[in-house]
Order: structure tokens, then sequence, then C-alpha cells
């Protein structure tokens, strides 16, 4: 059976979208614009007059409680359970911050309800609420509950879909109706923002030094990785992990940093370097030259810049045009998004702004910023992290990032699929790997394999790996490069959200890869003649249901320790239903179908 094959039955909504909540004396009309076997799409439109302060418009419709497990949102990470009514919390999504999209997923991984917004910018909330008195979903979408300024007209649509097909699917479909919006065009992904990547946070943190950090590219790019993403402490001495000095940017920790970029290029590594852009450090020249300028200066770590003001994003526009010309960066990792946003001293006084909208100049920003890089090296990277990975914001990077969990390996695998579901072709990078130098190779090797379905990233000091960490690394580092084309394509299936995806399944052509990281059963056959099974987990048992191969085919199989060690050399399944292969922890299973010769 297929993985996204489903035989439940296909429920209705028990009514369509209806205003909820509308005080603002608008006119406010909702209509349908497509009804498509089970996909719909409503268009709010309001206007007035003359310009108001919208207060918040809520758009409501329930769904019966019939064969759903759980709620799929953009950054749930573990929690992907159903909720109460009596929760109050939503999901917030705007620019920088998740994607506006839920989806109620049934018992078989199939989609229930997935709802969406066609407006990422602003903020919506989404909820999907369960009522027990009446065992119905209450799905809701709020508009203007941030909007502190005037407008005169809007308009947003509000896709639902509930066809009968795998959630992983729904939410695809999502993001390619996204795409198809002209302000919504994802930015051009270059080959080198799917090449492993190697970081410097985990293991140096702020206390970067050159000889080492050389010493460091020149075996992270005999391992197979392509880029190097230079990260906090380049631009300070300071090595508190605070961002006091940041707002200037200049490398003071180094004599000539474009000498240091083109060394590392010189070894055969693109060079990236990180920028946590909202943040103006009371140590910087630059607070002195926007005092008065920032959203916030109660931040924990440092005053926000305010973009609204054009001055604002000239500035930090061209530090980064300055960057990339002057050292020869090939890429940039921009950080901290987030942190654009309205805080309790935020004022909405137009002096000197040319938008009230925090949103919309953050749009501004990173559009100045694209197009500006884009004109000096059109195959620039750009990196953002989560939350900020959503339709808006692929826009203007091409490698999106799981948010940082150091040394958990699961919550990794958890985000990477996450992200995987709504970013289409953009790259999907892993929070960059660590492991104490003391981890046991095999568990190091489940730290790395947990990042394989999207772009591997590592942070440990290479040049004090042990030699069987080194050959660990090379082993999985070189089979990612040769099939990363499976591992990366369209053709994804995560399999029980609410496990943590404890199977994950690629497919590409003939090939397929699956990912195993909990004593799941893999049901063959699966489609293709080449099925690699990656044991990403601590046990050594690897469970195949072997249905009958057509006549004449058998399945020959090889296995590998984590270290590219080859254990069986080949051999071929016996008639039994029930498989159960001895594959060592972190290692690997690949199976062949051939054609068996007559005795």
């Amino acid at each position: 059976m297929d993985v996204r094959t489903f035989d439940n039955t296909f429920t209705k909504m028990a009514e369509t979208i209806q205003i909820k909540t509308n005080a603002n004396d608008a006119d406010c009309k909702l209509a349908s614009i497509l009804q498509e076997k089970a996909v719909s799409v409503y268009r709010l439109t309001v206007s007035k007059n003359e310009a108001f302060v919208p207060s918040p418009i809520v758009l409501e419709w329930k769904v019966p409680s019939v064969n759903v497990k759980g709620l799929w949102k953009p950054t749930a990470d573990f929690s992907k359970r159903i909720e109460a009514d009596w929760e109050l919390t939503t999901l917030e999504s705007r620019i920088s911050i998740d994607a506006p999209v839920l989806c109620l997923f049934g018992n078989k991984d199939e989609n229930i309800l997935c709802f969406s917004c066609s407006n990422p910018v602003n903020r919506v909330e989404l909820s999907a609420k369960y009522r027990e008195e009446d065992n119905l979903f209450y799905c809701q979408v709020i508009l203007f509950t941030e909007c502190n300024y005037p407008i005169s007209d809007f308009s947003i649509d509000i896709r639902l879909d509930q066809r009968n097909i795998h959630f992983s699917e729904a939410l695809r479909n999502t993001a390619l109706w996204w795409e198809n919006s002209e302000d919504l065009k994802p930015m051009n992904v270059p080959a080198i923002a799917k090449k492993p990547l190697y970081s410097t946070w985990y293991q140096f943190h702020q206390d970067l030094e050159e000889e080492l950090l050389l010493a460091e590219c020149t075996l992270a790019h005999s391992l197979g990785f392509e880029a190097i993403i230079i990260d906090d402490g380049w631009q300070t001495k300071d090595n508190n992990r605070g961002y006091d000095y940041t707002g200037d940017w200049e490398p003071d920790r180094f004599e000539d940093f474009g000498s240091l970029v083109k060394k590392i290029q010189a070894i055969g590594m693109k060079v990236g370097v990180w920028y946590s852009v909202p943040f103006c450090g009371k140590e910087s020249k630059a607070y002195t030259k926007f005092k008065g300028k920032f959203l916030t200066e109660n931040h924990r770590w440092a005053p926000v810049f305010d973009p609204r003001y054009p001055e604002v994003r000239q500035y930090l526009v061209q530090t980064y045009v300055d960057a990339v010309t002057n050292w020869g960066l090939d890429g940039l990792k921009l950080d901290f998004i987030d942190d654009f946003k309205k805080y309790p001293e935020t004022t909405f006084d137009p002096s000197g702004k040319d938008t009230l909208s925090i949103n919309t100049a953050v749009d501004l920003l990173l559009k100045a910023i694209t197009n500006a890089l884009l004109q000096i090296r059109p195959d620039i990277f750009i990196e953002f992290r989560q939350k900020y990975t959503g339709p808006a914001i692929r826009k203007y990077g091409n490698m999106l990032r799981a948010f940082d969990c150091p040394g958990d390996y699961t919550m990794n695998r958890v985000r990477i699929t996450d992200i995987k579901l709504l970013a289409g072709n953009t790259a999907v990078h892993a929070d960059m790997v660590t492991w104490h130098a003391q981890e046991t190779v095999e568990i190091a090797a489940l730290h790395y394999m947990n990042t394989l379905f999207g772009v591997p990233q590592i942070s440990i000091m290479l040049t004090n790996a042990t030699p069987e960490h080194l050959k660990m690394i090379a082993f999985y580092t070189r089979y990612w490069n040769e099939n990363h084309e499976v591992l990366l394509s369209s053709d994804f299936v995560p399999t029980s959200p609410t496990e943590n995806y404890p199977l994950l399944i690629a497919q590409k052509n003939e090939h397929t890869i699956i990912g195993l990281f909990s004593d799941t059963l893999v049901k063959l056959p699966l489609k293709g003649h080449k099925i690699d099974i990656l044991n990403a987990k601590p046990s050594s048992s690897v469970l195949l249901s072997n249905e009958k191969e057509s006549p004449g085919t058998g399945v020959s199989f090889q296995v590998w320790d984590c270290m590219g060690n080859i254990t069986v050399q080949s051999d071929h399944f016996s008639d039994s239903e029930i498989q159960n292969i001895a594959v060592p922890p972190g290692g690997m299973l690949s199976l062949t179908r051939v054609r068996m010769t007559k005795p």
C-alpha cells in the first residue's frame, strides 16, 4: 500500500466561513471566489470612505471532530496535539514569525482540514480549537490585532483544503498557492545553498582565532563541507556572549578580515558572515547616531532598530553591501529578524517614518537588502532561521535553518521536517550539529543522521575530534553529497507527526531513502529498485514487512556501520513475511531489487 493512500470517508464542513466579529463600521464583505472539489477560497474585503484604525475582525467556521488525531502548526515542535477552546493561545503569523496556516490531520496522517491566508506579511492569528460541549472544532482567522495605524481598504484570501490526501501534500500545496502569488515569488536558490556547511558557533562561540579557524576549514573541506558561516564574535573582541558592541560591524577581532575570507575561499569553501540585524548595542557608534530611532531600548540583548525610518533601512542595507563588496563574501546569515515587532514603548507617531507598519517596514528592508546584494553577487546565499521561515521570508532568503537545539537531535529532525513542508525548493538546513568530545561514535552518528533530510550543518572542533568521529562524518557527508537530490526531493513523506516523525521517506526516480528513527516496521515493497534505510536509532534491529516480490525477482542487501565499514557484503531475503535484519546503531541498510537466475 502506498503511504499516501487512504480509505477513510471524506467529511464535509458543518458550515461555511462566517464573519463573527466586526466592530469597524466599515463595508466588510466575504465572498466565495473558488469552489473546486474539496478546496474553497473566500475573499474578505474591508473598505471605508475615510481612513480608520481597525478593530479586530474574526472569521469563524466549524468542523466535526471526526477522525482527527492532531493539529499541525509551523513551529509546534513536539506538540502536535489537539487544543481545547479554553486554551487562549493562537498561532501568530507575520513576516518574521511563522506562516499563516494550520492543518488538522487524521489517524493515518491524512489531511482533515488545512486552512491558510494569503497575507503572510501582516499579523494574522489562526486557531482550531476543540469544544467539548458539541465535539466540534471552531476554526478562526483573526485580523488587525496589532494594527495601530489607519487604513482605508484591505483584502485577504482564506483557503480551505479538505481533500483526502496526506497532510504533508496539503501543506506543500499551500506553499505552492503562496508561490503563485506575484508578491511571494521565492528567491533563487544557488547550488551552494544545498551543500553541507560548517558553522563556528557551538565550538568557538565568540572566541574566534584565525589559525585554528583555517585549520578547521581545511579539515572540514576534506570531509565534504563546501561553505562556512563565521558566526558571532568576528565583529568584536568582547567575549561576554552579548550584543553591546553590535551595530557598527567592524571586524575588530581580525587584523585583515578580507584576507581571512580569501584564505578560506582558497581552501575551497564559500564564506558567509553572521549579523544580528535588529540590534544596535549601546557601546556602538551607531547607537548614538540613531538615538530615538529604536522600537525599544529595553530589549534583554540590545536596543532594536526601528525599520520604519528610511535612514535606518539605508544604513543596514549599506552595511551588508559594503561587507560583501569589501571582503568578497559569498553569503550572509541574517539573524533575529523576529525581534522587529511592537514593544510596549513603541510609538506610532508618523514623524520621520515612511510607513507606520513595522511588518511593512521589515518587508521593505529585506527587499532592499536582497535587491542590493543580488546586484553585487547573483549567487549569494542568505540564511534565515526559525521562526522567520514563512512564505514572505522565502522572497529574501534561500536557506532556512532549524531553530537552535544544541545536543537535541530529535528536535533537529522535527524542526527540519516542519520547515520542509512549507519551503518548496528553498534549501532547508539543520541546526548545526554538536556533541560532547567523549560521545561514542554511534551516538554521535545519531546526531548527524537526524539532519540528513535537510542540509547538514556541523559545529564541532574537528581538529580535536577522534579518528572514529571523523570517519563517521566523512562517510555520511559523502553519502549525503552523492544522494542529496533524493534526500531533498519534493517527494518527501513524513509519518506520524504526533510521534515526532519516526519514519521519513524521500523518493526520486528509482531510489528511495528511509530515515528510521524508532523501532518502527518498514513496509516493503516501496517504489524503485534501490532502497536505503538509515538506522538512526540506538538499536540494531530493522524490521521489514516483506511482501512477495514479482516472479523471478528478489532483494539483495548490504549493511554498513556508522563509519562506512561493510558488515554484510551481500545477501538475499528469505521467504518469511517479517524480516529482522541486524544493522549496527547509526548504520545503514541498502536494498536492491534483482532478477533471480534459475538454479
